[in-house]
């Protein structure tokens, strides 16, 4: 985990088109219940909604999602680029255009989904670029992959939103992909799912800018 704790640093563009590893068609292995809670990382979910976070490491980032009461599970993983069911280290090459990222699947009846644009928003610097913090690359640009217009339209909204209050504390342009439809989600080594469950004093390295989001996290009413 070297390349975790000091960052690559290499690979701060996205590769060219035909560039990027070719991947395999199997997908990665995983132990089938989370290991916080014990429900399931993969399915259906049926009846419940999901989305794609990216913010910078995916240890820290999923252990930020499945304190969340109303999330039903989390996962981390491999979003946004091209190779089909990449390894750790082909994603810190550079060479596939994934990020790290994290699948959240919510119940909106118990949690709203400004609540977890909120969490995403104060988690990290969203005005970094293709890094967090020391852990640069490509793999840990800030993205949200959406899988409903509903969210889409929320994300973009909030975007605009935190975006003045960033300005007005002097900071940058916000940099965050947000995507829809969501491109597909391979799921992380074993290992790296609910890393800090596993190893709770392990490697965490975000931190956000101090400046809070203005949106409303409430259920509609009705829920």
């Amino acid at each position: 985990m070297l390349d975790k704790l000091l960052g690559t640093g290499a690979h701060k563009r996205m590769p060219r088109p035909g560039d990027a590893l070719p991947g395999r068609d199997t997908p990665m292995p995983v132990h089938a219940a989370h290991h916080v809670h014990g429900r399931p990382i993969q399915g259906d979910f049926a009846g419940f909604e999901q989305v794609q976070f990216g913010l910078g490491c995916f240890w820290g980032a999923e252990r930020l999602f499945w304190r969340i009461p109303g999330v039903h599970t989390t996962a981390a993983g491999y979003a946004g680029g091209e190779t089909p069911n990449p390894t750790y280290h082909e994603v810190c090459s550079g060479m596939t255009g994934h990020t790290e990222a994290v699948l959240v699947v919510y119940d909106p009846a118990q949690v709203a989904f400004d609540a977890l644009l909120k969490t995403f928003w104060e988690g990290h610097d969203p005005t970094q670029g293709m890094r967090q913090g020391n852990d640069a690359g490509t793999q840990y640009r800030s993205v949200i992959h959406c899988s409903t217009q509903a969210q889409y339209d929320a994300a973009i909204d909030s975007r605009d939103s935190y975006q003045k209050r960033l300005y007005d504390a002097g900071l940058g342009p916000i940099t965050t992909e947000i995507r829809y439809p969501a491109p597909a989600f391979f799921y992380a080594e074993d290992e790296h799912q609910q890393y800090l469950s596993k190893i709770p004093e392990g490697y965490c390295g975000l931190g956000g800018t101090g400046v809070s989001c203005p949106i409303a996290t409430s259920l509609p009413e009705g829920r």
